[in-house]
C-alpha cells in the first residue's frame, strides 16, 4: 500500500521532493514514514540507481538531497508520534 495521502502531502512539502521521488521509494517497497525513517541516504540512493539502471541517480547531488530530506521528514514525524 503506498504512502497515505497525509504522508504524501508531508513529503511533497519537503525541499526537492516530488512525486517521482515518492514513486521511487514506493517501487522499493518503502510505503510509510516509519519504514522511510529507518533508511540511510547513500544505500537508498544506490538501490534506486540500481533499480532504474541509472548511475546518474547515484551521482546526483539533487537525488541525495531529496532522499535525505525525505528521510529527515520521516524521522521528525516519527519523533512527534507518541
Amino acid at each position: 500500500m503506498p504512502f497515505s495521502s497525509a504522508e504524501r502531502a508531508l513529503l511533497l512539502g519537503g525541499h526537492q521532493i516530488g512525486p517521482r521521488v515518492i514513486a521511487r521509494l514506493e517501487q522499493l517497497g518503502i510505503e510509510d514514514l516509519d519504514t522511510l525513517a529507518g533508511q540511510q541516504i547513500e544505500p537508498l540512493v544506490g538501490l534506486i540507481a540500481d533499480m532504474l539502471h541509472a548511475p546518474c541517480w547515484r551521482a546526483s547531488p539533487h537525488a541525495r538531497t531529496a532522499i535525505g530530506n525525505a528521510i529527515a521528514i520521516a524521522r521528525a514525524a516519527r519523533e512527534r508520534t507518541p
